[in-house]
């Protein structure tokens, strides 16, 4: 009978957790707790926009009754203009299984309702999330936040923190070049001038293909330098 080797190391694949930002004043709904049994690592903060925060999305919850009462007082009218702020954006409608949207106790006019969630989304741009409840709506959260690249770009960052990556950030400006290919570029050339000085077959080493970036990167140096 062949011996187990109790002691042999084999590499264990950790994997990370989808990370989900929360407004603390969500700790009070039942979405915290289903998310960290869904297996995401959340954090709570004192949030100006937004309910959730995941990756660059931000996102607004509303059960039905604080949807009617916000759009009565306008006040989700105020919270959708400060949303126009953040490059993507969702409204979730949460709770459809306790309470229908259109009820004759709301005393609001349905078309009045369909009429206003069709101006949050075209008129505001902003998609709407109709949920069941709080599991199903921690649900769309976790696979959204599942769908989120790992590699944040410096573009997010309010500040860089060193010169570096001010660099990075402004490589990263540039038409078809996120990221990974900022990084590998300035890793490699060091410089902005000598990415924009580089030839072709070079460039392509480094990032495989060949991109908008230099005829246009070599446009603003060469002005750069006539002024």
């Amino acid at each position: 009978m062949p011996l187990l080797d109790i002691f042999s190391k084999k590499q264990v694949k950790i994997k990370e957790k989808p990370k989900i930002t929360i407004d603390y004043r969500e700790k009070n709904s039942l979405i915290p707790s289903e998310l960290i049994a869904n297996g995401c690592e959340i954090e709570f903060h004192n949030l100006s926009i937004g309910d959730y925060i995941i990756g660059n999305v931000i996102i607004e919850r509303k059960t039905i009754s604080d949807f009617l009462s916000s759009m009565v007082n306008k006040h989700l009218l105020n919270q959708l203009q400060h949303l126009q702020n953040a490059e993507k954006k969702i409204l979730i409608i949460e709770g459809t299984e306790e309470k229908e949207l259109y009820h004759e106790q709301s005393g609001i006019n349905e078309n009045a309702i369909r009429g206003f969630m069709l101006s949050i989304i075209l008129s505001y741009n902003v998609p709407i999330i109709i949920t069941k409840n709080s599991e199903d709506t921690a649900k769309f959260l976790y696979i959204l936040a599942k769908k989120q690249p790992k590699e944040i770009s410096l573009k997010l960052k309010r500040k860089s923190q060193d010169v570096n990556e001010q660099i990075q950030y402004i490589i990263e400006s540039f038409p078809g070049i996120g990221p990974k290919s900022a990084k590998k570029l300035l890793n490699h050339f060091k410089t902005i001038k000598n990415i924009i000085n580089a030839d072709e077959e070079d460039l392509k080493k480094v990032i495989g293909k060949k991109s908008d970036i230099f005829k246009l990167a070599e446009k603003m140096y060469t002005e750069d330098n006539h002024d």
